[in-house]
């Protein structure tokens, strides 16, 4: 029967005279007539001890029988003495890099454009588990909470959020396009009575961005919740999921985030982390700008606007003043939220002192240097939502079905989504948020 490589050591501690196992050959070694293989397969790897030298390459599939021997220089500190070897499938010896190197070496475009091939990195893979655990992990918090999972169409028949960047599909001779998010869907499933509910899928942006921070394709983590009376309510609940995500990943995956070096804020850290209005942040990102300036970092503009820039002089400045590098910024001018988002009672007087400003009961998460959380409270008056559509462009025409979800009672509302890839690149410090996507999606690649 097959073991997995973790499990060698303690078949070599019980005695067993002899295991099975199978995976990748990861690295070949002949030292003084002796061969050692490296193997790999998903839990880990394995050494592997022959006489003499085997006739398959690296990236060669194979299966071993073998006495399993305690070795404290082996991985795991273990290995088996080979009796039997069975090639499964024999790789070519043109591989395009090196599988078994250092990654840091080998260019993104590389990696990506042999995608199935540059997951077998085991530093690589460590990036979806990690993933998986951030899926795991949101999921339980939110049905522990009460929520029900959705999963809604991808093929929409006209904007979620307004604005042109869709992607058109022909369907049965009309035009569809790729949903932006599941918002509409995610409101109507509270109005239809479940009140609490998330889903984890793919999202379409057709934004002509080409940076590490971009992607057309990702995974969003949307949830809905019904009965709230503002978006401090949302943020709240974000720091208590945030903080389960934190605690589970550092459980789960302390060898994956030690191979990138890496690490998470404890729970108790994300639960406090700041919340600040957009015109208080833009004056500490200002503060934070001159005070660089006044070191002799060189010229600072002043910033207008909550920008990448922006989001990584807030992190800095929540790290330094409040222990953790996530911050809330709430209170958006409305001009920068959806039709959809509720407007606050009061105005404020300009960021400048120019023409009063609506705010909005809004807010981003801004982690490590980028956003990875947009969300508000939403506008569940039916009047109200009919007057502001056509502010946006919009026309009720259009959205006659998200109409009749207000039209026929519906509570009041709100939610957020976390992009999971971006939460994924900062979590473990990665370059490009290509790198925590399995086939990523952008401007140039549709492939594999």
């Amino acid at each position: 029967m097959r073991v997995l490589t973790k499990d060698i050591l303690s078949a070599a501690e019980e005695g067993k005279a002899e295991v099975e196992v199978s995976g990748w050959v990861h690295r070949i070694r002949e030292l003084g007539g002796v061969v050692f293989v490296i193997l790999r397969d998903r839990s880990g790897l394995a050494q592997l001890v022959l006489q003499e030298k085997p006739d398959f390459s690296l990236e060669s599939v194979i299966a071993v029988k073998g006495t399993p021997a305690l070795n404290e220089k082996a991985p795991g500190g273990a290995e088996i003495r080979v009796k039997e070897i069975r090639v499964l499938s024999r790789a070519a010896g043109d591989l395009p890099f090196q599988v078994n190197g250092d990654v840091s070496k080998t260019g993104l475009e590389a990696i990506l454009d042999n995608r199935v091939l540059s997951l077998r990195n085991p530093k690589i893979r460590s990036i979806f588990k990690v993933q998986a655990t951030i899926v795991e992990a949101f999921a339980e918090y939110l049905r522990k909470a009460d929520f029900t999972e959705i999963k809604t169409s991808k093929l929409t028949a006209g904007s979620t959020e307004g604005g042109t960047n869709l992607f058109e599909v022909e369907y049965f001779g009309h035009k569809v396009y790729l949903a932006q998010s599941p918002q509409l869907y995610k409101e109507a499933m509270v109005a239809s009575g479940l009140e609490r509910v998330f889903e984890i899928a793919p999202v379409y942006r057709a934004e002509k961005h080409d940076t590490p921070r971009h992607l057309n394709e990702y995974v969003s983590l949307d949830l809905e919740i019904g009965f709230i009376e503002s978006e401090k309510e949302l943020i709240e609940l974000e720091k208590g999921l945030l903080a389960h995500i934190f605690d589970e990943v550092a459980r789960k995956n302390g060898k994956d985030l030690e191979a990138w070096n890496a690490s998470v804020p404890s729970a108790l850290a994300a639960e406090k982390a700041p919340t600040v209005s957009y015109d208080d942040a833009l004056k500490i990102v200002n503060d934070e700008a001159a005070n660089s300036k006044t070191k002799g970092s060189g010229a600072v503009s002043r910033i207008f606007d909550i920008n990448p820039e922006a989001e990584r002089l807030l992190s800095d400045w929540s790290l330094r003043e409040h222990g953790v590098d996530l911050v809330f910024v709430n209170r958006f001018p409305r001009r920068y939220r959806p039709f959809y988002t509720y407007p606050l009672d009061t105005e404020n007087s300009g960021a400048d002192g120019g023409a009063p400003v609506t705010l909005t009961m809004s807010f981003d998460a801004i982690f490590r240097g980028l956003e990875i959380t947009s969300g508000s409270r939403r506008q569940h008056d039916y009047s109200a939502v009919l007057e502001t559509l056509p502010k946006f462009g919009l026309k009720p025409e259009n959205m006659a079905g998200y109409l009749a979800v207000l039209k026929y009672g519906c509570p009041p509302h709100g939610g957020f989504a976390i992009g999971l890839e971006r939460l994924t690149q900062k979590i473990l410090g990665l370059s490009s948020v290509k790198e925590a996507s399995l086939f990523p999606r952008d401007r140039k690649r549709v492939e594999p």
